[in-house]
């Protein structure tokens, strides 16, 4: 029975609402009647809570407007509730950095004191002399310092259990030292600035023996799972081949020692791998932190030793580890530390900057770590799965053995069954054949599609080659997105010999060609620096039989290092061959490339200049985001290109698909050399030579057209304000319009060559690789047949408005548009040029 209180006052949201000045209170039962309906429904219709009341007889006394607003008010509460809870977590997670950007200012400031003392130091101890003016030599200046860096020769390490736990605690204070003190002179990585959503604080040495990496950064993790995450090396650092324990002591303080020795594979085909002999410690300190500290065991006797290992250069870990604090409310704190000396004189000139740079350290392995922390506690947090049905953990495990598959075929250890294969007399492709039967076991399953399964050997092609001038991520980019360009060159090998294996695939030149390929998103990570994708290339064919009735291929590709604006960052693109049952466990084939910035100590040169049309308007800080001087000039931007690529084939036709391997690698490497001639930024110019697409005039030229050709047709300006505009003016004015706009050639089967950067935005491409697409692509079925009742139109009256609807992307995602205007672009001579098609508020569905 309802209450009625005729007193005013405030609203009691708990209790019921105000109506006409008057409170209703609800019993005890009412209300738990009420909470059970919202959540069986939270905002049911007029309809729907007529029925409650019919339903339930304790609400008959109750109006529906009164449960209307019941059911607002209860809705009310409950986004409240979860703002506040969102906000708790926030703020916890803002007062864990304020106090980790308090401590990270504290140790900046012990380290300004110590330089400022050792500078000091040096100049009341520094003689005011000035060089003999007779002794033109330097070896005075040089003799003085020696004593700097000539090593030490310290005596053998007892490696007994007590010498290894006196080794252990040494390695623990020289690395908290580095974690939280001034043992290492720390700078701030270039492009990485602290803040609440970044991945951390990440700083870089300075002027110190090796190369090392500092990270500072929170996880939603407890001490414990982080410790047992960042032990398992192999699972987040792809570079890792192995970590094998060779023997675990316990401490008298609780913690372990555990001697390891590690592999780690070798990132290109022209340096050799790396092993180390380490020495791990775990321990709790004082105030509850869990410490993991590391360090390489040398010049020790007594014990146990790992010697030298064939095809692997033996580098040295420094004290490193991870130094884990709990954090209130939940979570971790962690600080990590890898200071390493990879000996980079093992390897040629040209890929010493890959071992001498602490930056490729940071990217590639301390970062690697807060990544796979953050992607785990993200998995945690969220119980849903994904679109295909697979957890994450389970699609994690996807691109690790895609990540592994290319090393391991990229190394071509002889532990796993590879042996080289004689050249052809060059020595440009290196050819390796597997007939283990631990690599070949299950290889039939994703290859099967009908075929009897004849594959009892794997062949891999692999190069490596230099690359001038191009930046790794717009390469990769291209590659990703036009295969046609570098794949289909007569004979597709490599799907010729992986999909299907007989002697009529082989030797035959292809019949049908791309239909095109369309990539479907499977997942990523929680920063999209790395995209797991599955990609359907369309009517394949490559026998005469086949010609008829093309079948579709799928491959699984792993593609990162896509972000141009990540200093440093490794470029890749795997991908393997898979049939429709897409199981979890079956057996990969990968292949691929692997791009290398090797001008890793030029930083801050240019790392977000980009090749579009924007970057060649050089419009300073509004359009270049990030933009500083010296990335005005182009520079010389140098990296190194891996390919490998996998062959599944018969034994007895070894010679021969050997000999093909070479032919379709050099294909490759031909193209790739071409592709990257065309994206160098010494092809495009500034505005007064701005190198246009293919078929187009000067682009300040072709602005000009399409908005004189717009006013002339419709009757109206484009812009209110370019009357009177020079040529840039127009120019920027066009590139940087809301709309869509994009131009296509007066072919028969019309192609874009022209579109500003919200058209390059929507077709989700470049200016350079826009001339692969064609006009219909971009298209649905109804607007196909719209286009073509509409294109006659446009050609005689010089116009048309095309209603809103659905079309797609270069990626294949669909984009709904409000409506699209066309109109024929008309040259001095008043001839068509070609058709501009403007796209009104268009987004991605």
């Amino acid at each position: 029975m309802a209450m009625i209180c005729k007193d005013g006052g405030k609203n009691n949201m708990q209790q019921g609402h105000m109506e006409n000045g008057k409170y209703v209170r609800y019993t005890p039962e009412q209300v738990e009647a009420l909470e059970r309906l919202y959540h069986e429904c939270p905002k049911p219709s007029s309809i729907r809570r007529q029925q409650f009341i019919r339903d339930c007889p304790i609400l008959s006394n109750i109006e529906p407007k009164q449960i209307k607003v019941w059911f607002q008010n209860r809705r009310c509460r409950e986004k409240q509730r979860k703002e506040a809870s969102r906000l708790q977590a926030v703020n916890r997670k803002l007062t864990a950095m304020n106090k980790l950007l308090m401590e990270e200012n504290d140790r900046l400031q012990k380290q300004v004191s110590h330089l400022v003392y050792e500078n000091s130091y040096f100049r009341q101890h520094t003689p005011k002399t000035t060089l003999p003016t007779e002794d033109t030599s330097c070896e005075s200046v040089v003799t003085i310092g020696q004593h700097h860096v000539t090593p030490q020769q310290h005596p053998p390490r007892d490696a007994s259990p007590a010498g290894l736990l006196s080794i252990a605690e040494e390695t623990l204070t020289e690395f908290l030292s580095k974690a939280t003190g001034t043992a290492v002179e720390w700078v701030q990585m270039p492009g990485m600035k602290p803040g609440p959503d970044s991945i951390g604080i990440i700083a870089i040495s300075h002027g110190c023996i090796g190369v090392a990496a500092r990270a500072c950064g929170l996880v939603g993790l407890e001490p414990t799972r982080v410790a047992e995450i960042l032990k398992d090396r192999p699972s987040w650092f792809r570079d890792c081949r192995a970590v094998d324990v060779v023997n675990v002591l316990p401490t008298t303080n609780g913690g372990t020692i555990e001697l390891l020795y590690m592999q780690l594979y070798a990132p290109t085909t022209l340096a050799p791998a790396r092993d180390f002999w380490l020495l791990r410690y775990t321990s709790v300190l004082e105030d509850g932190s869990l410490v993991i500290c590391e360090r390489s065991l040398k010049n020790t006797q007594n014990g146990p030793s790992m010697p030298p290992v064939q095809h692997f250069v033996r580098a040295e870990l420094l004290p490193s580890g991870y130094l884990i604090r709990p954090c209130e409310g939940g979570g971790s704190i962690i600080h990590i530390v890898d200071h390493l000396d990879l000996e980079p004189w093992s390897v040629p000139e040209v890929l010493r900057p890959l071992y001498e740079s602490s930056t490729v350290l940071a990217q590639k392995t301390t970062m690697a770590a807060l990544r796979q922390l953050r992607q785990i506690a993200q998995e945690v947090s969220q119980t849903n799965v994904s679109n295909c049905g697979r957890r994450p953990a389970a699609l994690r495990a996807l691109s690790q053995r895609l990540s592994r598959g290319f090393n391991e075929a990229l190394n071509g250890f002889t532990d796993e069954g590879w042996s080289v294969l004689g050249n052809d007399g060059m020595d440009d492709v290196t050819i390796l054949v597997n007939s283990s039967p631990d690599k070949l076991m299950g290889l039939n399953l994703p290859f099967s599609n009908g075929f009897p399964a004849v594959t009892n050997a794997v062949l891999c092609a692999k190069a490596s080659m230099l690359l001038q001038n191009v930046p790794p991520a717009i390469l990769l980019r291209f590659l990703r997105e036009h295969r046609s360009e570098w794949a289909d060159n007569g004979i597709d090998a490599y799907s010729a010999a992986a999909i299907k294996v007989g002697p009529c695939s082989l030797p035959g030149s292809r019949v049908g060609g791309f239909g095109g390929q369309v990539i479907l998103p499977l997942a990523h990570t929680i920063e999209h620096e790395e995209f797991l994708e599955v990609v359907k290339l369309e009517s394949i064919a490559y026998s005469p039989e086949e010609a008829m009735m093309p079948r579709d291929i799928f491959l699984l590709q792993l593609c990162s290092g896509m972000d141009e604006n990540a200093v440093g960052t490794c470029a890749e693109l795997i991908f393997a061959p898979i049939d429709a049952s897409f199981a979890d466990d079956a057996p990969l084939l990968p292949s691929g490339f692997r791009i290398i910035p090797l001008d890793t100590g030029k930083e801050a040169s240019s790392p977000n200049r980009t090749l579009d049309l924007a970057s060649a308007l050089e419009i300073g800080q509004a359009g270049n985001k990030g933009s500083n001087d010296s990335s005005a000039s182009p520079g010389c931007v140098r990296s190194v290109m891996t390919i490998a690529f996998e062959f599944a084939f018969e034994s007895h036709m070894q010679e021969h698909v050997a000999s093909m391997a070479r032919q379709y690698v050099r294909s490759i490497i031909s193209s790739v050399q071409r592709v990257a001639l065309a994206l160098s930024p010494s092809n495009l110019g500034s505005l007064a030579g701005l190198r246009s697409p293919l078929g187009t005039p000067e682009a300040q030229t072709l602005a000009r057209w399409i908005f004189q050709s717009y006013r002339v047709y419709l009757g109206v300006e484009l812009l209110k304000s370019n009357n009177e505009a020079g040529g840039d003016s127009i120019l920027k004015s066009l590139w940087h319009h809301s709309d869509a706009m994009m131009c296509c050639s007066l072919k028969a089967l019309p192609v874009f060559t022209f579109a500003n950067q919200a058209g390059l935005d929507m077709l989700e491409t470049t200016l350079v690789a826009l001339q692969d697409i064609s006009l219909e692509k971009i298209f649905d079925d109804q607007g196909r047949k719209t286009l073509c009742t509409e294109f006659p139109q446009i050609m005689q009256q010089g116009f048309a408005c095309l209603q809103g609807g659905i079309c797609v992307s270069s990626m294949g995602r669909p984009i709904s548009y409000e409506r699209a205007v066309a109109w024929k672009v008309l040259n001095e001579e008043e001839n068509a040029h070609c058709i501009c098609f403007m796209f009104v508020n268009w987004s991605f569905v």
